[in-house]
């Protein structure tokens, strides 16, 4: 299931990727783009009792719908709709990649925002219920928590990413922390992350 949706993203970030390299310079709205998607998704991920939220099948779409714009061949597979971690997982990667494009650009930027980002994953995700939902997924928490972990380690295009030397270090810093900040330090995850990021310094 989970293949299905990662693979339609891949090949729209691909897609997007060669449309770039041709590109003379940054998309004039990228950067403000990026940090309303941010701010778009920060709620989204809390959620709530009544609020639009990762997994309801519908809220996603005003955030992809931004993303879209430099990411046109980008969509949400039916099966990830109406399943929070698979949703999270093809927003989070979304916004991921905006910000590596923007650093391809502009290194220092990229890697601001990307610090931007990945603190705001952390806050939305500490404050999100860990009360059961009961569903087969574990609390909300969990399944957002395994969301950003496929999103930044999985569906994450690293072939956008700035080759400015100082940048990449930062960006792929804050990259590496993302499961240590969501997971904790010494779990599976972070460890994983840790050995998946370090490799992308070569």
């Amino acid at each position: 299931m989970f293949s299905n949706f990662s693979s339609t993203l891949a090949a729209a970030a691909g897609a997007s990727g060669v449309k770039g390299d041709t590109k003379k310079s940054m998309s004039p709205t990228l950067r403000a783009d990026i940090y309303s998607a941010v701010d778009q998704a920060k709620p989204w991920l809390v959620g709530g009792t009544g609020a639009r939220q990762a997994g309801d099948g519908v809220a996603y779409q005003s955030i992809i719908n931004r993303i879209q714009q430099h990411f046109p061949d980008m969509k949400m597979g039916l099966d990830a709709v109406r399943n929070a971690e698979h949703e999270v997982a093809v927003i989070v990667a979304g916004i991921t990649n905006m910000i590596l494009e923007m650093s391809k650009w502009d290194g220092m930027a990229g890697a601001m925002a990307m610090r931007t980002w990945v603190d705001t994953l952390s806050d939305a995700h500490g404050k999100i219920s860990t009360a059961s939902t009961g569903a087969k997924g574990g609390s909300r928490r969990e399944q957002v928590g395994r969301g950003i972990t496929r999103g930044i380690n999985q569906l994450t295009d690293v072939t956008l990413m700035t080759r400015d030397f100082a940048a990449r270090i930062q960006i792929i810093s804050l990259l590496k922390g993302v499961n240590t900040k969501i997971h904790g330090a010494g779990s599976d995850e972070a460890r994983q992350g840790e050995a998946l990021w370090s490799s992308k310094f070569i």
